[in-house]
């Protein structure tokens, strides 16, 4: 069973995907790093990198974003690599007109201080800016719009032919602009035909009013803003066929309830279900203890062996070690088919560690030796068939003689242990704790617990004078007002020989020291 849930606090909003009770997946969202992958700005060319063939250009959304020559020239290739598609083979006359991204000079295209219409395709991570494109397409739930480009195609997984011609006749009879473009995604199986030209003329309306915003604005502003977080949520469970979506707001949880009425049809069996009991939503299924796993750097596995995670500056390498799990040792075979076991096991959980931990870049797998070739291609089809349902795109080489696997994932945010932690100032970066925002949302956790679950109502607080410094910016009187209405005092203290993102929670009666 496939189902959602949706947590809701203050400061950040978390999504998890579990299969069969166990986390696949997490996305979180927090209000100061709100995701804009997919936005589209009116942008201002800041300088020019000829020798690389690139520029940065302001979009208003802190660092400047970057902006490379092949993401200005109309590209085919991306196309079919971004959305997964198959397009006419036919070149069209714009295509054999264009030139490539080798022949032109970026200098020729682009001039500093001039304004540009660009849309972000991959979020800003660490001290990198957003990385731009002028290609711009608007997904909608059956169709992606493209304006600047003719190309028209369906999705590579609808694999029934007389769907897909039924689709691309449907699209190229479709009357709009001859240098507009239109996608079917995977979908569009389920929509109707006047869904389908329903949703072509609110995309393209949405374009034009986003070209209108672009005329009529100055300076740097934000055209067209993506999907957020809880409709792209919703639209997923409904694709995907997922059987229920847990919320623990109120408020979001009545404005998804009116959303499945739009999107949903007759057929769906998504139950949209308001989450009421007293213990965090995240606690309750186990999800909380998966996050605190997931910054480890050693997973254990059901077999007796572990994974061993290490990020360097250049990848990740992921460590499959035998651990307790090695087998008799007075039989070959017997120890070949174990260590074959683990290897198979820890491809599954690599699969899902990767997800839950967002890594993305390249990653190396060091699988158990393995004496027989056929044994390395199981463990193999069995790592590609983990990450199958993997929301990233991934490459993945084959199994060197050695026993690695090398694979890419895309980079689409920032990963969980660098949105929820930064580097220790006590070991100069070689190390991890959480960040205060973490530590504030853990605290506020950590009451909610206490009053609303053991009926804690007189609670003091001790916290490192840093800890506390940032929590009085505006954390400090929201989180007493708020349990105010439980009827629970709450006091701080500070304490310097705490850590700095620690805090100790005492019955302010008894003095007696809480455990959460």
């Amino acid at each position: 069973m496939k189902e959602i849930l949706i947590n809701v606090e203050s400061k950040e909003l978390r999504v998890a995907i579990l299969k069969n009770k166990k986390l696949h997946d997490l996305v979180i969202e927090r209000k100061k790093s709100r995701q804009i992958t997919g936005n589209i700005y009116r942008g201002k060319v800041t300088n020019i990198l000829k020798n690389i063939q690139s520029a940065f250009i302001d979009i208003g959304e802190g660092d400047n974003g970057f902006i490379h020559i092949s993401d200005i020239m109309e590209n085919t290739q991306k196309f079919r690599e971004m959305f997964d598609m198959d397009f006419d083979s036919k070149a069209s006359a714009k295509e054999s007109k264009e030139n490539s991204a080798e022949e032109t000079d970026i200098t020729k295209i682009l001039k500093p201080g001039q304004t540009v219409l660009v849309q972000v395709v991959k979020e800003p991570i660490g001290s990198k800016g957003a990385r731009l494109t002028s290609n711009i397409s608007i997904p909608g739930r059956f169709l992606v719009l493209l304006p600047n480009s003719p190309h028209r195609g369906v999705s590579k997984k609808i694999t029934d032919n007389k769907a897909r011609t039924s689709l691309k006749n449907l699209i190229k009879a479709f009357e709009m602009p001859s240098e507009m473009g239109l996608i079917c995604r995977t979908s569009c199986l389920e929509a109707t035909r006047e869904q389908l030209i329903d949703e072509a003329h609110e995309l393209i309306a949405m374009w034009e009013n986003t070209r209108l915003e672009f005329e009529k604005s100055k300076g740097t502003s934000l055209l067209y803003q993506e999907s957020d977080i809880i409709k792209r949520t919703l639209i997923k469970a409904l694709d995907k066929k997922f059987a229920r979506l847990l919320v623990d707001n109120k408020n979001i949880y009545n404005n998804l309830t009116k959303m499945a009425k739009k999107y949903g049809s007759k057929e769906s069996t998504l139950k949209i279900e308001y989450y009421r009991d007293t213990l965090p939503i995240f606690k309750r299924f186990g999800v909380e203890k998966e996050i605190g796993k997931a910054a480890n750097r050693k997973i254990w596995l059901q077999s007796g062996g572990y994974l061993f995670f290490e990020r360097t500056e250049a990848m990740y390498t992921v460590d499959v070690n035998s651990g307790r799990g090695g087998g008799k040792k007075d039989s070959g075979k017997d120890v070949e088919e174990a260590i074959v076991n683990i290897n198979m096991e820890a491809a599954d959980e690599i699969a899902r560690q990767l997800s839950i931990r967002n890594i993305g870049g390249l990653v190396i797998c060091d699988f158990i030796d393995m004496r027989f070739r056929k044994n390395g291609r199981r463990v193999l089809d069995r790592l590609k068939a983990a990450l199958k349902e993997d929301s990233a795109k991934i490459t993945i080489l084959g199994m060197s003689e050695f026993g690695l696997v090398e694979m890419t994932r895309q980079r689409n945010r920032e990963s969980l242990l660098q949105t929820m932690y930064t580097e220790c100032p006590y070991c100069f970066g070689k190390g991890l704790i959480k960040n205060f925002e973490s530590s504030a949302i853990d605290l506020e956790r950590a009451i909610h617990e206490l009053v609303k679950c053991n009926e804690q109502y007189a609670l003091e607080i001790s916290l490192h004078p840093r800890f506390e410094e940032y929590l009085s910016k505006e954390d400090k009187s929201y989180l007493m007002e708020k349990f105010e209405e439980d009827h629970a005092k709450i006091t701080f203290k500070t304490d310097d020989t705490l850590h700095l993102s620690e805090f100790e929670i005492y019955n302010s009666t008894s003095g007696e020291l809480l455990e959460v």
